[in-house]
């Protein structure tokens, strides 16, 4: 046991074994460490000088009453970042160390005046200072042997306010991820230790055994030798454009090129080539995410073995989470890896890191500084929604140039999004000018032409039992339309002709009912059973499945493109088919989608047929869809502008603000025992994480028919609802007419 007598003044009161925490000592180890994670992006004093002042109030005498619980309702934090205004002028360092109790706030003139010496103890009212006389915390701060250093580097490499805001996050997230780390080591040295040693990327390696599988698989593959001469081309493509400088990249190939495992190849040898740190891949869907890390488990299974456990490759989403996050040992750890993301590779959905890179809470901007010099990658990158795009563009371009990473887009549908780069030069210098890795000489797309596709005539509808009949003409199909009542209804009525082979797809199931559903469909696919397939767009992007005749209801262009890569997949028939068709009832989501359809069924009518194949048809296609769609939230753009590290968090969104989770009894005992706890012990992070997995999200308009889950205070936290009833094991959540606010 330590001896509380030979330091005054404590960070933290005592841990399991009785050991207190020193302040001198958890200060010195927050410095340190947030001064080597910000040292690769050229911050590390700044992100010393933080680390020292983040607890400077700690050296108050309330505080230490407050450790031994004499006292509560104390700011230990605000007067260190007021000090790193007075005396560095750094509103970097002060927005950190303000933050990272509270979060960060605004940049602002008035609100950083708040923290001055002179207006601090009025300005955190109820609460109170554990000390009013700084000088006093600086001269316990110096008697402990610590030093602040005479000054410190100032001033932003691009001070536009999406560039300048990613850069106090960076500086926060080393701080904070600092900060967690070493109160970790204080009271759970076991689940320190077990971070120890740190698996590293090892890219050249990796690249090697990569190379090895490939060459396994392509020995192995039954694709056609026409497919297999394109996705050998797409990879020397990303071999050549590997040894380029770190840079914002484009990777446009059609679907069933090969894009994950070149992809991947051309980030493990532009890290070689670079030095850079990891890989991090964003999936816009979980229904996607599983068979991706279940491909990069497969090609990089060598270097799982030989790394430190399983920690290789971290998979950061709720279908990963679920059994991560309680379990001992090998589980548990990757839960606390997912919390800063020290590994590798990791894997994670567009909400999770890009709602990251917008936020301002102290726990999703922790492992933010983890993505300075590394290969970030962005699958289905047109799933992207137009209102965020320019300020996504700008904070990516700002994270490529200021912090040498590099930026890959990859899609079959890539977006015209180099023709906002006048847009994007308002809120980043460096703007939004990728450069392509596949050369146009290659025309993969003309090669890879294995669809034949049938579009409507002019006002040509067709109602649903007709449709139903030319089903019965085929043995495997698949058919997407835009909404979820489309599919349902279209489900049930070929359902009696299909028997078990009629299978149902859309966001009214829970992401463990659509995996289920999922494996259920490749292995019927794979067997050469019958099986037909009605799904919701949810099916679309980046979904491996090879159906020989797809039928696809009319949509966005880049959509319907997307609906054809589920056909004659890896080019087993001379030619797929793709039905275009216009229901009898019409229908689309609204907003952007349905100004997209409508501008699909306009470019239609106007040449009396499009072409899926030609990248040069996209860029048309989204070049006026970007003049005739709001492709900007003029109220996010205004916080960006106003640097309200709050607002901003709450504006921007992947997912549309306007739903609400449910909790669905599609497995009843995870049921019973989610609802259970959330019951008892209200919404907390973990039980989010776990049941993600059995929610269906749903629109927000009247859920009062609906049990509301209670914030730990018993609040309702306005977001997540428990529903029993109503959930079908075919088609999921049903919409009965209490519960009509779900919508389509």
């Amino acid at each position: 046991m330590a001896d509380r007598d030979a330091d005054k003044y404590f960070a933290h009161s005592g841990n399991d074994q009785g050991d207190w925490d020193p302040l001198r000592i958890h200060l010195k180890d927050v410095a340190t460490r947030a001064q080597i994670f910000a040292q690769v992006f050229q911050a590390g004093d700044a992100a010393y000088l933080a680390g020292l002042l983040h607890d400077l109030g700690k050296y108050g005498d309330l505080f230490q009453d407050r450790l031994r619980g004499k006292e509560s309702g104390l700011d230990h934090w605000s007067v260190g970042a007021g000090l790193s205004l007075e005396r560095y002028r750094s509103c970097e360092v002060a927005l950190a160390v303000q933050g990272h109790h509270v979060g960060l706030q605004w940049w602002e003139r008035e609100e950083l005046r708040k923290l001055l010496t002179a207006n601090l103890e009025q300005c955190i009212r109820p609460q109170r200072l554990t000390e009013k006389d700084p000088g006093v915390l600086l001269a316990r701060l110096e008697a402990d042997g610590l030093k602040l250093p005479e000054g410190i580097p100032t001033g932003l490499s691009d001070p536009k306010c999406a560039a300048s805001m990613l850069d106090v996050r960076m500086l926060f997230s080393a701080l904070v991820d600092a900060d967690y780390l070493s109160t970790e080591q204080h009271f759970d040295r076991e689940a320190a230790q077990s971070r120890v040693p740190a698996a590293e990327l090892q890219a050249a390696e990796a690249a090697d055994v990569l190379e090895r599988h490939l060459e396994a698989v392509t020995n192995g593959s039954d694709s056609s030798s026409a497919v297999a001469e394109i996705r050998r081309d797409l990879r020397g493509a990303c071999y050549a454009a590997a040894e380029g400088a770190t840079g914002l990249f484009t990777l446009t190939a059609p679907t069933g090129a090969g894009k994950t495992l070149s992809t991947l190849a051309f980030a493990l040898r532009h890290a070689k080539r670079n030095r850079l740190r990891r890989i991090v891949v964003v999936m816009p869907f979980l229904s996607i995410i599983d068979q991706t890390v279940r491909v990069y488990r497969e090609a990089l299974a060598e270097m799982e073995k030989s790394g430190p456990g399983d920690r290789y490759i971290l998979e950061h989403h709720s279908l990963a989470l679920e059994e991560a996050v309680f379990h001992v040992e090998g589980r548990r750890l990757r839960g606390m890896l997912a919390q800063n993301w020290d590994a590798p590779i990791v894997i994670t959905t567009s909400v999770q890191f890009l709602e990251s890179l917008f936020s301002d809470s102290p726990a999703d901007c922790r492992k933010l500084h983890r993505l300075a010099e590394s290969v970030v990658v962005f699958d289905e990158v047109q799933t992207l929604p137009l209102k965020v795009v320019v300020p996504t563009l700008a904070t990516l371009s700002h994270l490529s140039a200021r912090y040498r990473s590099s930026v890959v887009f990859s899609t079959a549908t890539q977006p015209a999004f180099r023709h906002l780069d006048a847009r994007v030069r308002r809120h980043c210098a460096m703007g939004w000018s990728p450069r392509e890795i596949v050369p146009s000489e290659l025309r993969l797309f003309d090669r890879a032409h294995r669809v034949r596709v049938s579009w409507p005539k002019r006002e040509e509808r067709i109602g649903w039992p007709d449709l139903a009949m030319e089903f019965a003409q085929l043995s495997q199909v698949l058919c997407i339309v835009n909404l979820k009542r489309h599919a349902r209804d279209f489900f049930h009525l070929l359902q009696p002709q299909w028997g078990d082979g009629a299978f149902h797809l859309s966001t009214a199931m829970c992401p463990k009912h659509r995996a289920a559903v999922l494996q259920e469909v490749r292995a019927r696919l794979g067997a050469g059973a019958r099986c037909a397939l009605v799904a919701t767009q949810c099916v679309e992007a980046g979904v491996d499945l090879d159906f020989p005749a797809v039928f696809r209801a009319l949509g966005p262009l880049d959509s319907i493109a997307q609906a054809a890569g589920r056909c004659n997949r890896n080019g087993k028939l001379e030619a797929g088919t793709l039905r275009v068709f216009v229901p009898e009832d019409g229908g689309s989501p609204p907003g952007v989608y349905k100004q997209a359809t409508d501008l699909t069924a306009a470019l239609l009518n106007a040449d009396g047929g499009l072409s899926i194949d030609d990248p040069a048809a996209f860029e048309q296609y989204f070049r006026v869809l970007y003049s005739i769609a709001r492709v900007e939230d003029p109220g996010l753009l205004e916080f960006i502008q106003a640097r309200d590290f709050r607002e901003v968090r709450k504006r921007y969104r992947i997912i549309d603000q306007d739903s609400v989770n449910v909790l669905v009894a599609y497995d009843r005992e995870k049921y019973e025992d989610l609802a259970k706890e959330a019951r008892n012990k209200g919404l907390s992070r973990n039980w989010v994480a776990r049941a993600r997995l059995y929610a269906v999200s749903c629109y927000r308009r009247d859920a009062g028919a609906m049990e509301p889950v209670p914030m730990k205070d018993r609040s309702e936290s306005g977001d997540w609802y428990l529903y029993e009833r109503n959930y079908d094991f075919r088609t999921g959540l049903e919409v009965p007419q209490e519960l009509e606010f779900l919508g389509a």
